[in-house]
């Protein structure tokens, strides 16, 4: 068992608060958006002794430390990544590939020259990248394109005269996916001027609209769609934004995201899961690379009627084998049972691992190859595996 020491990533979006808050500490100096804990070599988790990474101690002993189930599947490196995210403002619309794009987009691109720190660089590794997000707080995300009748009712209700002509691009009666594709690709395309005007109109009419709308479902994501526009004014992401489900997530509630849903965390505190990748494909809000042509190629044109997972006993189901997620509340001995490796990490209370004592933040790493891990104290723990 060996005490991890997590990556510390400070991208813009990130809280000065929640991070240091969740550690009982001051705010930090620096926005601190996610706390990696994995073997990804875009930023590496050492062991706390700074012996080696992560990723150089499974090199060591790959059958000891991943065992022969997740090394059979998945070969020599860890299938997963973990990390605690912290949105302080929002995050970038995005969408991830799915394994065989992943494949074939870091080929293409290694093919054409592009290095890996490149800011054009769609893809920083060959993998796919479905999610689940926990919510630690009430944690507020765009997930997945919203069912259309729904999308309807929404649009019609701001009643914007400058939308009238893109609304019959949605045919009620026709396919699903043709309505959001022609609607999607057009908003994201059109011209600078044309898409100011049209978002400007959009912002007045949803001001206008608002307060006779408070208490449906409609006032979340309206309310949002005009903070998105104050935080970057024109940007064709408060378009995309308008498509998308918003959910409020309360402590303990997760999402689930697969490849091509578009998406973009708001605010909150969560603990995150995903296949062992950082690809991600841009399509607003911000002012990073935005490869509208590859997003496109990418995105599920298909709506996402709840992407709100099912939890059965602290287990979050998913349908995939890269990680399982489970959250349990320690009060006495407990003792986890795996086959594979385990990630503990605590965000509540202080446990004990065997003989590592845990605070809010720290993790331990369990290799394949050790007995039943003890849990003890109070608090609250995430097992992570395979």
């Amino acid at each position: 068992m060996q005490l991890l020491q997590p990556s510390t990533q400070n991208y813009a979006w990130g809280s000065r608060e929640l991070i240091s808050g969740l550690r009982g500490e001051e705010p930090s100096a620096h926005p601190e958006a996610e706390l990696w804990y994995g073997a990804h070599p875009g930023a590496a988790t050492h062991l706390a002794d700074g012996s080696a990474t992560l990723a150089e101690y499974i090199e060591e002993d790959p059958e000891g430390q991943l065992g022969r189930r997740c090394r059979n599947e998945f070969g020599d490196s860890l299938p997963f990544l973990l990390k605690i995210l912290a949105a302080g403002a929002p995050l970038s619309l995005q969408a991830h590939p799915s394994k065989s794009q992943a494949e074939e987009g870091y080929a293409r691109e290694n093919d054409l020259g592009i290095a890996l720190s490149a800011s054009n660089r769609n893809y920083k590794d060959d993998n796919h990248k479905p999610e689940l997000l926990v919510a630690l707080t009430e944690f507020h995300a765009m997930a997945g394109f919203r069912p259309l009748d729904k999308t309807l009712e929404m649009l019609r209700a701001i009643d914007c005269a400058e939308l009238d002509r893109y609304l019959g691009m949605l045919d009620e009666e026709g396919a699903e996916e043709d309505n959001l594709r022609a609607l999607f690709t057009t908003w994201i395309t059109i011209p600078s001027t044309a898409r100011h005007s049209l978002i400007d109109a959009v912002d007045a009419a949803i001001r206008k609209r608002l307060p006779k709308l408070e208490g449906t479902w409609m006032y979340g994501p309206l309310a949002n769609i005009l903070d998105l526009n104050d935080r970057y004014p024109g940007d064709v992401g408060v378009l995309g934004a308008l498509l998308l489900n918003y959910i409020v997530l309360q402590p303990g509630q997760a999402i689930y995201l697969d490849a091509g849903n578009l998406h973009a965390y708001v605010k909150g505190l969560g603990v995150e899961i995903m296949a062992n990748s950082d690809n991600v494909l841009r399509g607003g809000l911000t002012s990073k690379y935005v490869d509208v042509a590859e997003l496109v190629r990418v995105l599920k044109f298909r709506s996402l009627a709840n992407p709100v997972v099912k939890v059965n006993d602290g287990h979050y189901e998913v349908p995939i084998n890269e990680f399982d997620l489970r959250r349990v509340d320690i009060d006495g001995p407990r003792s986890i049972d795996h086959d594979g490796p385990v990630i503990v990490l605590v965000t509540e209370g202080a446990i004990s691992a065997g003989s590592q004592e845990l605070g809010p933040t720290q993790a331990v790493w369990v290799s394949a190859d050790e007995p039943a891990v003890t849990l003890d104290g109070k608090g609250t723990a995430f097992i992570a595996t395979v």
